[in-house]
This record gives structure tokens, C-alpha cells and sequence, in this order.
């Protein structure tokens, strides 16, 4: 069963770089039929996919037209497999603002990062691209959001993301938000060097750091009481 299941992670993740969006909604749908496990196929299969793709539009392989058309094929698939993921409704939902940093309009990131948060029972609220430091900040109040998500795959967006901790820090508020970033020229040396609580170099990898930022903030939360 399991040469199975990664026989069919990668074709389904070829499905995706390969524009053929039938293949896709088939195999998602033999994912469900067999009762694979539906969180690992979304994982592993349709966003790497899809990261894949963004790897080849950043080397100038895909344009946007394509890029475009595996972004379809991922969401058919992923049409298919979320109604089935098992939603704990007792759980409490954390909230994340996420958004690109002003000056950056590449958002293929950042929507595989939400992707996969989503994923994991995290309530989202996209600000999309090109969001000036002001307005995350804005949204996380309004909110009242955990973590604020920060993107940008452009060194020029790295400023931007010190503005944000910097404007938290200037209003006072700096402890009421967790901050993860990430992108292209961002590293976990750059969030130490801005004070950000967070980095994660992927998508997958984003699920890990903010459920362990939450973790943080319930177990303070224990300690207060």
C-alpha cells in the first residue's frame, strides 16, 4: 500500500506541472477511493506540484499562462480531497494574516503557504501582494490574529518585513503577534537579525513553524492563568 500511495504522490504531482487537470481530479479522486491518508496527497502531491511549477517559472521555463493552468489543476484536485480531511471542531482555531510585503507582487509562495495552513485548520485571512507594513498590522488587530505571515521572494520586500515588527513594536504591541517570514532571499540568520519568531523555508515547513508559534502562545497562556 505505501509504494502505492508514493506511486501515485508522484503522479499527481506530475499531474500538476503537467497541466492535466482530468489526471488530477482522477487520481484525487483514487486517493479517496482507496482511503489514503488525504493530507499527505494535498502535501505531497498537489502543492509540491505546484512548487515544482513556481521553480520553473522562477527559471523562466513556465510564464505565467502555465503557471496559471498548474494553479487550476491544483485547486481541481484540491476540490476533490478537502471535503474529506477530518476537521476537529473542538480544536481552537488560530488565526494567521498573510499577505507579500509591499514592493513584491510574486505570490505563488505565499498561496502554497496558506494552502497548507489551511490545511491544517488554520483560519486565514489573505491580503494578497504588495501589502503595505500598515495594513498587516491593521488586519491583526481587527481580527485579533496569533500570527501575522509575511512573504516576499525580492531582497527589496526584506525592509518591508523589519517595518512591520518595527510599526508592532513602535504601538506597543510587538508581544501580541507572532511573526514568521519567508521567500526566496530570506534566512533564519535575516528573522533573528529583524526579531522575528519564526522562519520557514517552505510551505510544509510554514505548518510546522506556526503550529509550534501556537504552542508557544498556549503554553504562556497556561502560565498566565
Amino acid at each position: 500500500m505505501a509504494e502505492c500511495m508514493a506511486k501515485l504522490l508522484v503522479e499527481l504531482s506530475n499531474a500538476v506541472v503537467g497541466m492535466d487537470e482530468a489526471r488530477a481530479i482522477y487520481l484525487a479522486e483514487e486517493v479517496i477511493t482507496e482511503k489514503y491518508n488525504i493530507y499527505q496527497a494535498i502535501e505531497q502531491g498537489l502543492v509540491d506540484g505546484m512548487d515544482r511549477a513556481g521553480k520553473l517559472f522562477e527559471t523562466e521555463k513556465y510564464f505565467i499562462p502555465e503557471l496559471l493552468m498548474c494553479s487550476d489543476v491544483m485547486y481541481a484536485g484540491l476540490d476533490i480531497l478537502k471535503p474529506y480531511l477530518k476537521v476537529n471542531q473542538s480544536a481552537k482555531k488560530y488565526k494567521v494574516v498573510i499577505g507579500v510585503v509591499e514592493g513584491d507582487t510574486h505570490d505563488i509562495g505565499k498561496n502554497l503557504v496558506k494552502i497548507m495552513l489551511e490545511t491544517a485548520e488554520f483560519e486565514i485571512y489573505d491580503l494578497g501582494r504588495d501589502v503595505p507594513p500598515h495594513d498587516f498590522v491593521v488586519k491583526a488587530k481587527e481580527v485579533n490574529a496569533q500570527i501575522i505571515a509575511l512573504s516576499s521572494l525580492m531582497t527589496t520586500g526584506m525592509e518591508k518585513m523589519a517595518n512591520v515588527i518595527q510599526l508592532l513594536q513602535q504601538l506597543g504591541i510587538r508581544e501580541k503577534f507572532m511573526v514568521m517570514v519567508g521567500g526566496g532571499p530570506i534566512s533564519q540568520s535575516f528573522a533573528d537579525q529583524i526579531g522575528a519568531d519564526g522562519y520557514a523555508k517552505d510551505a510544509v515547513e510554514a505548518v510546522r513553524v506556526a503550529q509550534r508559534l501556537v504552542g508557544k502562545i498556549s503554553f504562556s497562556c497556561q502560565w498566565r492563568i
